[in-house]
């Protein structure tokens, strides 16, 4: 495995890299599409994915810098040199997910819904994130002397030529499950927001599991459990109590809670409501005026009589 796949002149192209772009890439594309079948907003899709991604980022990096405190107060100039390499995938997550409740709080959306939108593609965009991590040897697993287990070589990361649990194709595997999982859970869902649970329960009891077969020892600890299997906890307890009050609030009629017409997700922009409502009034005021065929008839009428009238008074 090998991070640096090509150079052209002075640019490299990064395995790494590569994969997290065609991760973003993916992820916007697909709910975008989505965003359309779901009666949501595709335009705001952009602004959404853009977001998540300057909030994730600054999650990311700040979780890490948590879980190598030690080192940063050693050596302060340590954060500088980790800019281009060292994140939390679960301080990404929890800084994504404030950024989009950010952004739908500033377009005045439902959040439930874009969060439920967002999800799978965060999944799917995961996916490709952890063949990223493969490529370039991080997030590797224990030792290790099953025939499954794979050797690196070229890696700044991971240790060379020592047979390795191969935690990262794992990973990827589970998000690319967990992403069509979501998307069928997405169809059959009974209240807004039960995607985004559901994301959360899968994904904290993969990685929970998962993080007992990690052989790289940057990722902070809390007491006997890692960081992730510590947040892990939490993320899990946060997406069955989702599940479960998403359901009751939608039960009792709470629309932002509620899937299909009587919920906010298919109600009109406002500008579309606004449009559309104009046309509704013009269109009943033009109703109420009455035919113009009816004041012939009754100036005809009146003629006659108006004629008798007048050869009375003669």
């Amino acid at each position: 495995m090998k991070n640096e796949l090509f150079s052209i002149g002075p640019f490299t192209v990064y395995g790494y890299g590569l994969m997290i772009g065609i991760g973003i890439i993916a992820a916007y594309l697909t709910a975008e599409s989505r965003a359309k079948k779901l009666k949501l907003d595709p335009e705001k899709i952009f602004g959404l994915v853009l977001w998540c991604l300057i909030f994730g980022y600054l999650g990311s990096k700040i979780l890490f810098c948590i879980t190598v405190i030690d080192e940063i107060i050693a050596d302060p100039a340590f954060i500088l040199h980790s800019l281009q390499n060292g994140w939390v995938v679960y301080g990404g997550l929890i800084g994504g997910i404030l950024g989009g409740y950010l952004y739908c709080r500033h377009k005045k959306v439902n959040f439930l819904s874009y969060f439920d939108l967002a999800v799978p593609s965060v999944a799917l965009a995961q996916g490709f994130g952890r063949i990223g991590c493969f490529l370039a040897g991080c997030c590797y697993g224990r030792e290790t002397a099953s025939p499954l287990g794979i050797t690196f070589t070229h890696s700044d990361f991971a240790p060379n030529g020592v047979s390795l649990i191969p935690t990262q194709e794992i990973s990827s595997l589970l998000n690319f499950i967990n992403f069509f999982i979501l998307i069928t859970i997405a169809k059959r869902k009974k209240a807004e927001g039960q995607v985004g649970a559901f994301y959360l329960i899968f994904y904290s009891i993969g990685r929970f599991i998962l993080e007992f077969y990690r052989g790289d020892l940057e990722r902070g600890s809390v007491g006997s459990l890692s960081t992730s299997q510590f947040i892990a906890i939490f993320t899990l307890i946060a997406g069955i109590i989702l599940v479960i009050v998403s359901q009751m609030l939608a039960n009792k009629g709470v629309k932002a809670f509620m899937v299909g017409p009587g919920g906010t997700a298919w109600q009109a922009e406002p500008e579309k409501a606004e449009a559309v409502k104009a046309a509704s009034d013009t269109q009943n005021s033009d109703d109420e005026e009455p035919s113009t065929d009816d004041t012939p008839e009754t100036e005809e009428e009146a003629a006659p009589e108006d004629a008798g009238e007048a050869s009375e008074k003669e």
